[in-house]
């Protein structure tokens, strides 16, 4: 005898519901269940404890750089941090996965659990430091830089947070950090671990292994040619125990750190404080540099012996193209609709373009007035970012 029972569940369950589970101790999922089952609660109002403080941040794929736009592609990496006591992941994906362009843009939930309010923000900020994500951008830089400010930290905040100290749009430079120099000293430790690493395989030129680099040079690459030199001393390095004190100007940094080169979350101690960081070596401005990221904050930067960095000083600055006659696209999607011709005359702020992804319609506007030249993408062509959609005549 087989019987079939269909349960209607609450649909208003909200994507917060861990934050309440949390700090009640209750699985809401299973108690809807039940309830649907014809179950009574096991409890009253009264019996619902609460404790601690819980926040979650919602993991998206869109570029806070960009206005938030959606990113879909590959997960390339995609290693959540680990689920100690107080710290939960909820998600439906995995490395390799893709994000495509049909769905909302969050990928998972990250949800902490602490004694109070500032226990909690801390452990966000070191859960969010360990969420590693290639192939799409994602709203971590932004999460974090949120966390940081003053005005969330002391509960001052409403739903106009957002639209009141970031009107012109999120950006890097507004991401804050109580010792940027961090970073620095961290690109030296992994420059000085790597080369160590080099030193000790067999085959090397002779002297090779003997050129210790106390002595470094750390520039961290900004736009165009405003690079940041940075003169860092080694004082000791212990290959044995994965220590290194360096020293940057008059801040002296003791790191300690197990985690091996290519490891893209690097855990470890900084003058015997612990900590999380996302160190890659090879980055987009040159496959020699070494991208780190700290608590939103992110840099790319080259480790140099000291002449080397003059001779960087000696390079010219090649500046990029001028794409000022170009609409290009914002972000991946679909080119839903094209609203002009070639040969058309446009003023600013009409509109030219139709973009689709995630459940959301960008519509691209003029600049400024100008004549449509060139058609150079199909409505209903998967547009990459910064991909041309079209030309305005010179």
């Amino acid at each position: 005898d087989q019987r079939f029972y269909f349960l209607e569940m609450n649909t208003r369950l909200q994507v917060e519901h861990p934050v309440t589970e949390c700090i009640t101790g209750l699985d809401l999922v299973e108690l809807m269940i039940r309830v649907a089952a014809g179950e009574s609660l096991p409890f009253t109002q009264e019996q619902i404890p609460r404790n601690g403080w819980a926040i979650e941040c919602r993991i998206n794929a869109e570029d806070p750089l960009r206005n938030f736009l959606p990113s879909t592609g590959r997960l390339v990496s995609f290693r959540p941090p680990p689920e100690l006591e107080g710290v939960r992941v909820d998600t439906g994906v995995g490395e390799g996965g893709e994000i495509p362009m049909h769905y909302d843009s969050m990928i998972a939930k990250l949800i902490v659990h602490g004694r109070d309010r500032n226990e909690a923000i801390e452990k966000m900020r070191e859960a969010l430091n360990g969420f590693v994500i290639r192939g799409v951008a994602s709203n971590i830089p932004f999460q974090s830089a949120l966390l940081a400010h003053p005005k969330f930290v002391a509960g001052d905040f409403t739903t106009g947070f957002i639209a009141e100290h970031y009107p012109t749009g999120f950006s890097a430079r507004e991401v804050p950090h109580d010792d940027p120099l961090f970073l620095v000293a961290l690109a030296a430790y992994v420059r000085r671990k790597a080369r160590e690493r080099s030193a000790g395989i067999s085959g090397q030129l002779p002297g090779h292994g003997a050129l210790s680099l106390p002595d470094l040079v750390v520039v961290v690459l900004g736009p165009g040619a405003a690079h940041v030199h940075h003169a860092v001393h080694i004082e000791e390095f212990d290959a044995d125990a994965d220590s290194a004190t360096v020293l940057i100007g008059k801040r002296r940094y003791v790191l300690r750190s197990a985690t091996q080169p290519g490891e893209l979350r690097m855990e470890g101690t900084c003058n015997g404080h612990p900590f999380t960081a996302q160190v890659e070596r090879g980055g987009a401005k040159n496959p020699l540099s070494i991208r780190v990221a700290h608590n939103g904050l992110q840099i790319e930067a080259l480790a140099l012996l000291p002449r080397a960095a003059e001779l960087l000083k000696l390079m010219p600055h090649k500046p990029p193209p001028d794409l000022s006659r170009f609409l290009l696209s914002p972000m991946p999607g679909l080119l839903a609709d094209i609203r002009v011709q070639p040969g058309q005359k446009v003023l600013a702020g009409e509109k030219l373009a139709v973009i689709e992804a995630m459940k959301m319609e960008n519509i691209l506007t003029a600049a400024t007035d100008g004549v449509v030249g060139e058609l150079l993408a199909r409505k209903g062509e998967s547009l990459a970012v910064d991909q041309p959609i079209l030309s305005f005549a010179r």
